[in-house]
């Protein structure tokens, strides 16, 4: 009785029905591709007869295949009412069969299934064939058309995206739950997925339209995601500019790029034409910090100023004068931006007044690195220490003593502050009560490059998890042959930039590296990575060299996809 068996708790399959997923049950989604590969008589089916009839699970980006328009449910009545009339036979029962039905109730399950094992076999075909006519509507029932629509899409939400594509192509019922807009919403949200502008707009121009906009920008990320793990690689925008020099500062947000240079300029780069819009020109020392929010663009220079600038015109906005030694780092909250110096201070400005609110001194070296979360500034510095600083009362109202070296690398996320040092140990710090919480060893060199999100802490050769069981990938036999000069990290890669003149990528929740995005051919030679910055679709790195092998300028690699 092929197919007809289901599990103990009732649930069953929806087999052999015209145009439905042929022997695929339904309570058990993440079993449909694996039944799907093998015909009615059990024999494997050609890749071209997989995507018949509906039933192509493995495509999973595809569009549905329409569905007849019986729904499931006409034609389960149809089939348990037709069976039902069959049971009545034309002549009148036997009276011993009465008597056996009521011995066949007292008896046990096992008792009632030995006799059932012996009535099979005394029966012929024709009977066999009357019996699996009789069974196999019990185990067609859709459970899930039998429940109320929100209990019906809670189900449905336990399901992983690829197998609620599948369950969409099971009938039309199941189509329209599995379209579910608020359904794919909870699945974006889920992985991290915005609603783009875009989606906006177009279901305001079609309020009609069935097909949910959050499912198309989930099978959009899926398609973007694949293309930076396995997608050809287009020919990069190439952006010339700053001659030989440095590109020491890089910044990305929207379609704008701001690169900065020790030739004390700033250039302001569309990353749609690759064009360069903007020169802002007015610093007479090298640019060595710089923060971008919208069209305001800030920089620090070793000409001891800072200034906030307008990308679009082209204007300095302001200049703003204090320290006594070059502007090293600077970190941009709202409209006020911390600067941290070699004169071993830093200063809170507000940018749209060009004023300096506050002087926070205290440190005895260079201050290296700072961040700034509108409430609290931390702060790094040459003398092994981190500062964390009440910026109103201009108070240090804690010092962290531990690193053994220079402080060059800080991530604060509000609750945890997270220290790299030239002593290769990572340090990572409780905010309120400046205790140490754990010192991470494993770099052989500096850690000058690291990024904090979401309780996972990146480093240049590994990561690791703050919270529960600290699990710690390490970077293994693909890792760079130099210094890691920067990197980035979403919810699914990291991406590493090195001196080796590579850009790697690689799998976030495992730690295996995945592919090499940028291989320059004067790798090895003197040709460097020297920073790079990434959005969801895009990835822009500065390269060049310290010795003309390289020619500085940007590479713009595009991953996005097509939207039509």
């Amino acid at each position: 009785m092929q197919g007809s068996a289901g599990s103990s708790s009732g649930q069953g399959a929806c087999r052999g029905l015209p145009g439905f997923a042929p022997a695929a049950p339904m309570c058990c989604i993440p079993q449909m591709k694996r039944k799907s590969e093998n015909g009615p008589d059990g024999r494997a089916l050609s890749p071209g007869k997989k995507l018949c009839k509906g039933s192509d699970y493995g495509r999973t980006l595809g569009p549905c295949t329409p569905s007849p328009t019986t729904t499931f449910g006409d034609l389960r009545n149809a089939k348990v009412g037709q069976a039902r009339r069959r049971r009545i036979p034309s002549v009148a029962p036997p009276p011993e069969l009465q008597d056996w039905l009521r011995t066949f109730q007292r008896w046990s399950g096992p008792e009632k299934l030995l006799a059932l094992d012996e009535l099979i076999d005394r029966c012929e075909p024709a009977q066999i064939k009357y019996m699996m006519q009789v069974i196999e509507p019990q185990f067609q029932r859709d459970f899930i058309s039998l429940l109320p629509k929100e209990l019906a899409l809670y189900v449905l939400s336990f399901l992983e995206p690829r197998d609620l594509l599948r369950a969409a192509q099971t009938c039309r019922y199941w189509r329209v739950l599995a379209e579910d807009n608020l359904l794919w919403r909870e699945k974006c949200r889920e992985e991290g997925i915005e609603e783009p502008l875009h989606l906006r707009k177009r279901r305001l121009l079609s309020p009609g339209f069935m097909y949910s906009p959050w499912k198309f920008a989930f099978l959009r990320q899926h398609r973007i995601d694949m293309n930076w793990r396995s997608g050809e690689l287009r020919p990069p925008k190439v952006l010339k500019g700053h001659d030989d020099h440095v590109i020491t500062c890089l910044q990305f947000c929207g379609n704008r790029i701001v690169s900065g240079s020790d030739d004390n300029t700033l250039k302001v780069w569309s990353a749609v034409t690759g064009e360069c819009v903007q020169t802002l020109v007015g610093h007479t020392g090298g640019v060595w910090s710089s923060q971008m929010r919208d069209s305001v663009v800030i920089s620090g220079s070793t000409d001891r100023t800072l200034k906030v600038w307008n990308a679009d015109s082209g204007e300095c906005v302001h200049t703003l004068y204090g320290h006594t030694s070059t502007v090293r780092c600077m970190h941009l909250h709202g409209n006020r931006v911390v600067s941290g110096s070699r004169d071993a201070t830093l200063r809170l400005w507000d940018i749209e007044t060009g004023q300096c609110l506050h002087v926070l001194m205290g440190h005895v070296a260079a201050v290296r690195c700072v961040q700034y979360d509108g409430n609290k500034v931390v702060s790094g510095a040459y003398d092994y220490t981190v500062k964390v600083w009440d910026p109103e009362s201009e108070s240090c109202t804690h010092t962290l003593q531990g690193h053994t070296n220079r402080v060059y690398s800080l991530q604060f996320d509000g609750t945890h502050i997270v220290s790299g040092s030239l002593d290769t140990s990572i340090r990572v710090w409780d905010v309120e009560s400046g205790n140490c919480l754990h010192t991470l060893m494993g770099h052989q060199s500096l850690t000058s490059g690291m990024e904090l999100r979401d309780n996972i802490l990146v480093s240049g050769n590994g990561w690791v998890a703050l919270t529960g069981a600290h699990q710690c990938f390490s970077i293994g036999p693909s890792k760079h042959q130099s210094a890691v000069t920067c990197l980035q990290f979403s919810s699914k890669f990291v991406v590493t930039s090195s001196d080796d003149g590579t850009v790697k990528l690689w799998d976030l929740k495992t730690g295996e590296f995945v592919r090499n995005l940028v291989a320059l051919e004067s790798g090895g030679s003197g040709g460097v990575v020297w920073r790079i910055r990434a959005s969801n679709t895009k990835l822009v790195c500065a390269v060049g060299s310290r010795n003309g092998t390289e020619e500085t300028k940007l590479l713009v690699l595009d991953f996005d996809v097509d939207l039509k």
